[in-house]
């Protein structure tokens, strides 16, 4: 990692990382419109996606920050027997697994007030909120970990590029899952 933060250095490191997040951003965009027809035929559905890939782009930033700081103190060590590493990890999939059934309840709640029928049920729409979440709460860990890693071995702060990165593959991820969790339980 880089002894001398500067405004310059930061840039240099962030600049390319961001412009290749913005490029997944825009398929995020495309898989998103391939969505919409179901979308608006189930307002419920409609009101989780931003809070959906809300939740899971913050708690890999959670889990990311954590790890950051492990790996400025020195404490991280990428090893499998890492009882920080897993304690954080699965602290993240237990955030996940409560909050998210909130999230659809909310949702629907949400959607009850304001529509003027909600065609799927609340416990429909706590299960995929569920579901969406419990997968997207694995595949954030994944990716934190993966990109703090890869932030390491390259000399780069995580500090610097390792939330971007979480944030943005989770947005990514959570439209692609919540659509499929959509498909399995909805059809």
């Amino acid at each position: 990692m880089p002894e001398e933060w500067t405004v310059s250095a930061i840039v240099r490191a962030t600049l390319p990382v961001l412009l290749g997040l913005t490029a997944v951003e825009i398929g995020s965009g495309l898989v998103l419109e391939s969505f919409e027809a179901t979308l608006y035929r189930h307002p419920s559905l409609l009101v989780l996606v931003p809070v959906t890939i809300g939740t899971a782009g913050n708690l890999g930033s959670i889990l990311a920050s954590r790890l950051s700081t492990s790996f400025h103190l020195g404490t991280l060590t990428f090893a499998a027997t890492d009882d920080d590493l897993a304690g954080n990890a699965l602290a993240t999939v237990t955030l996940a697994l409560t909050v998210f059934p909130l999230v659809g309840a909310g949702a629907w709640g949400a959607t009850a007030l304001t529509a003027a029928q909600t065609d799927l049920g609340v416990w429909t729409v706590v299960a995929v909120s569920f579901a969406s979440g419990a997968v997207l709460a694995l595949l954030a860990v994944v990716v934190t970990v993966v990109a703090t890693y890869l932030a390491y071995r390259l000399r780069l702060d995580p500090d610097d590029v390792v939330i971007p990165v979480v944030t943005n593959v989770c947005d990514v991820l959570g439209i692609v899952v919540l659509f499929a969790v959509v498909q399995l339980l909805v059809g």
